[in-house]
């Protein structure tokens, strides 16, 4: 690892470059849920009911305990850098890794330096590493469990994969395979006579130990918090809720599924690191370069089957019926695995010609986003902004009324949806905020209105819960409509005021 100095130091600057780049545009929280993410971690410091329990069920936790340092300054998450932070180290570590394992696997360093700059180059991930998601999270998770795969630590790769449980649920369909892998391939570092022993037991069961603490872990938090295990699968805010049961391309077709998640996949990356990505793999497996190929591909064939199969992961791109955005950064997670394949071209080659090709390779990918940078042929870009565009000017309409005209103590009743954003852009803490995620506080102003409904204002969609609780009780409560705010493409929001 003391070659990836230099690796480190560069991707460093790249991602800081860039984190300051789409705070300067105004971009950070674009995506819809890039501003869950950040206010998630905010409401278990800043809450009417603040702790553990407002991680919530379904969204795993490891990004949002990543924000808490600095999720905890109101610069910081007014303007959404305390999510930004944490997302932009990540991918930093990613780097180094990705870095690290190629030199490993190929013993080229020039191979490891093209591969981390054909991923750490495309503005699509640099994008997605400068805002509060879990992307680079995840992958900072996936490549240290390659490198220490490769290097066949059981203890490091269980700690990896236990983080990438906590981060994506692709992460919970690589532990039987890196199972598999340390049964069939034992810790190097044990004698001859111990891996015929016990080496392969011991190596495998360290690992799914370690492993599996974060899958158990998360499934006992459901428990404790919904007496449900599976919550975060079956419960009503999961994916397959939001879903609704309705169809989709893709959905029980393998033939659509692949064709979505690899036009995804290319639209990310690129065509010529696509084309370049997958001849790699074949270069790869030529240098029988065959575990680093299975496992970065596993999680972009999760997606294919969680298409198939679950009825909750729809992608939608613009050049495939409905012509849309929707989920059109999964494709990313096809990203890792072309970097490799371009390492792996390079490795294949003799190696007088390595920085030759490393440097053609390189240019031929970054050229054709340098020479059109319009951030709208970024595709996860533009997603969050055609997403976003009804979203983000109701925010700042809201936001500008109720700012200045709140006075502390009085309350906020809302529902827990995109609406907690007109608050973060207004300046008010949750803790003045009364939402679903606060349980009896809620229900209790929610069901019985008349008793217990004492806030000064209510912030409403239009047929929300809260909108029907003041509807159906005028008698009691006294509000008034003080403003409909209408955006084309959104429900209207109503604010209402004792």
């Amino acid at each position: 690892m003391k070659y990836a100095v230099i690796p480190a130091a560069a991707l460093a600057i790249v991602s800081t470059a860039a984190v300051w780049f789409v705070s300067a545009h105004g971009w950070t929280l674009y995506y819809g849920d890039a501003e869950a993410h950040l206010n998630i971690s905010r409401r278990i410091v800043d809450s009417t009911t603040p702790g553990y329990s407002q991680i919530g069920t379904v969204w795993l936790p490891l990004p949002h305990w990543m924000m808490l340092p600095f999720v905890r300054n109101d610069v910081l998450w007014h303007s959404g850098l305390a999510g930004a932070i944490p997302s932009a180290a990540c991918f930093v570590v990613a780097g180094v890794f990705l870095f690290a394992a190629v030199r490993r696997v190929f013993e080229s360093t020039t191979a490891a330096a093209a591969a981390t700059a054909l991923f750490a180059l495309n503005p699509n991930a640099l994008y997605l590493a400068s805002i509060p998601m879990s992307e680079s999270v995840f992958w900072a998770a996936l490549l240290a469990l390659l490198y220490f795969t490769i290097v066949r630590s059981p203890v490091g790769a269980g700690i990896a994969a236990c983080a990438a449980t906590l981060v994506r649920y692709d992460g919970w369909f690589l532990l039987p395979f890196v199972a598999v892998y340390f049964w069939l391939r034992p810790d190097r570092s044990l004698t001859v006579a111990a891996r015929k022993a016990h080496g392969r037991l011991r190596a495998t069961i360290t690992f799914s130990l370690i492993a599996g603490i974060g899958p158990i872990y998360w499934l006992a938090h459901n428990y404790f918090l919904n007496n449900h295990p599976l919550d975060f699968l079956l419960g009503p805010y999961s994916a397959f809720a939001i879903q609704g049961g309705q169809p989709y391309p893709g959905l029980h077709n393998w033939h659509l599924a692949w064709l979505y998640v690899t036009t995804a996949a290319r639209l990310c990356a690129g065509p010529a690191l696509t084309w370049i990505g997958v001849s790699g793999i074949f270069a790869a497996f030529v240098k029988r370069a065959f575990w680093p190929v299975i496992l970065l591909a596993l999680p972009p064939l999760f997606y294919i089957w969680s298409m198939h199969s679950s009825g909750g992961t729809p992608i939608h791109v613009p050049v495939l019926p409905p012509y849309s955005f929707y989920n059109t950064r999964y494709g990313l997670e096809a990203l890792p695995l072309l970097a490799f394949g371009g390492g792996a071209l390079v490795a294949l080659l003799p190696r007088r010609a390595h920085v030759c090709v490393a440097i053609a390779l390189v240019l031929a990918v970054s050229l054709p986003w340098l020479l059109h940078p319009a951030p709208n042929r970024w595709i996860t870009w533009e997603e969050s902004r055609v997403n976003s565009q009804a979203r983000l000017t109701w925010i700042r309409e809201a936001a500008d009324y109720i700012g200045p005209r709140y006075r502390s103590g009085t309350g906020i009743l809302t529902s827990a949806n995109d609406l907690r954003a007109i608050f973060r852009e207004a300046g008010i803490p949750f803790r003045e905020i009364f939402t679903e995620d606060n349980g009896m506080v809620w229900l209790a102003s929610v069901r019985r209105p008349c008793l217990y409904l004492r806030h000064e204002w209510a912030v409403t969609q239009e047929g929300d819960a809260v909108e029907q609780a003041i509807q159906a009780n005028r008698s009691c409560i006294q509000y008034h409509l003080e403003k409909i705010i209408v955006v084309k493409d959104a429900a209207p929001v109503h604010l209402y005021r004792r």
